[in-house]
């Protein structure tokens, strides 16, 4: 039932929004996998970063030397992974906003589904291009597909709520 918005009580029977509970869940399942590689490099290269407040923290509670350094991406230095989970916050948690939205929005299932997949399979390879690393511009790419995908989901739902 395309361009219909879906009621609460039809949402288990609701093919669209199965589908984005799915993927959903996916991405906040890997986006808490980079919580625990982020900790893993931190007590196995034993480094801390700029999350502790201190170097007194850092040494107190982790045991770690502290290391301040500009060098972007490489496995030696983990901020990188750092990072990585910085922008997973920084783009999972509003496609999980509006992902909502949109499935609540009537869309068509191979639509929202291109969507959802699109969106996590950039995602998965942003997450690769941090760990491994590779060369930008793959994790750019990756970002802006994702970022992209989040935006013509926004866009769908504001055209279906407001009737632009």
């Amino acid at each position: 039932r395309s361009g219909e918005m879906a009621k609460s009580t039809q949402l288990a029977d609701n093919e669209v929004f199965r589908a984005y509970a799915t993927y959903a869940a996916i991405v906040l399942l890997k986006m808490m996998l980079m919580s625990l590689i982020t900790a893993y490099y931190r007590m196995t290269r034993k480094v801390g970063i700029w999350e502790y407040s201190c170097s007194e923290d850092a040494e107190k509670i982790m045991r770690l030397e502290v290391v301040y350094s500009t060098e972007c991406n490489t496995v030696k230095n983990f901020s990188s992974f750092s990072r990585g989970h910085l922008n997973d916050l920084e783009n999972i948690v509003p496609f999980v906003g509006i992902g909502l939205l949109y499935a609540l929005s009537g869309p068509e299932l191979s639509t929202a589904l291109l969507h959802f997949r699109i969106f996590t399979g950039a995602r998965i390879l942003h997450t690769f291009a941090y760990l491994i690393p590779l060369p930008q511009p793959g994790r750019g790419l990756s970002w802006a597909v994702g970022y992209a995908v989040t935006l013509s989901m926004a866009y769908k739902v504001l055209k279906t709520v407001l009737l632009l």
